[in-house]
């Protein structure tokens, strides 16, 4: 009787452990990944630092990508679960993306101010060409957009910089990674708006139309400067001032202006 009893408590035990019993006969269509977006970030500490911030401290991300000859990715949290990278955050409709996205940490000391002015970082091809094989992992196994794949600047404009103007965008728009404007609608956008230059409030609608968070008041204040030294950042790095001047219209034009469909 004894040994029954010490049966039946232990598969009870073991039960409380691993929990109920659940049938999975069944799955429902209605369903897709929790990601929808991939946030990029540099370190700004080297190596050392960054793995016993990243692994030991509240603030975290998905993946690290060293800046090592033979660049390594570390996987520091599970894609089903959430890491803290994002912070408070924006980016279309959705708010807090932590909870919505993937975060990659790229080994990078950012930048350094100098009498000179701030001098910003390259990032190695090396490490480049790895992320894109991670990136393209990733989108593929979330179906993630191209305009979903951002960095910490346009999801926090207002705070954050990184990955900064030396990150090369251009090469991952070049594998289908990132949404990109089309040069030639650039260049021929760009003529008509150096004659008339939109107002403040056409660059706060347009900015809002690809995904950043930005006032709507048609003032030029510093947030809206912000918002558009993050899109230079992006799109036009060797000039981000924040001023909404003609090339950056053409991009943003480029970027939101709806497709025209052919005749029927």
């Amino acid at each position: 009787m004894k040994t029954l009893l010490a049966a039946l408590l232990i598969a009870l035990l073991t039960g409380c452990a691993t929990g109920p019993a659940i049938d999975h006969s069944y799955s429902a269509k209605g369903q897709s990944s929790r990601v929808k977006f991939v946030v990029l970030h540099y370190t700004a500490i080297n190596l050392p630092q960054s793995i016993k911030v990243l692994s030991q401290q509240t603030v975290s991300s998905h993946y690290l990508l060293t800046d090592e000859t033979v660049p390594v990715v570390y996987g520091l949290v599970d894609e089903t679960r959430q890491s803290n990278h994002a912070g408070v955050s924006n980016w279309k409709n959705y708010t807090l993306l932590n909870g919505s996205s993937i975060g990659i940490e790229i080994v990078n000391p950012g930048f350094t101010d100098s009498p000179s002015g701030r001098v910003w970082y390259p990032f190695p091809q090396a490490q480049v060409e790895r992320l894109i094989v991670l990136l393209q992992d990733i989108v593929k196994r979330h179906n993630i957009p191209p305009e979903n794949i951002l960095g910490h600047s346009d999801i926090a404009p207002q705070r954050k910089q990184d990955p900064g103007p030396m990150f090369p965008w251009d090469q991952l728009a070049r594998h289908g990674l990132v949404a990109w404007p089309d040069a030639a609608k650039v260049a021929a956008a760009r003529p008509v708006y150096e004659l008339m230059l939109p107002d403040v409030a056409w660059f706060q609608a347009r900015l809002a139309t690809v995904g950043y968070a930005v006032p709507q008041t048609g003032l030029l204040d510093e947030a809206t400067r912000n918002v558009i030294a993050a899109f230079q950042m992006k799109y036009r790095p060797v000039a981000i001032d924040g001023a909404p001047d003609a090339e950056t219209a053409a991009l943003l034009d480029a970027l939101t202006a709806p497709a025209i469909k052919p005749a029927a």
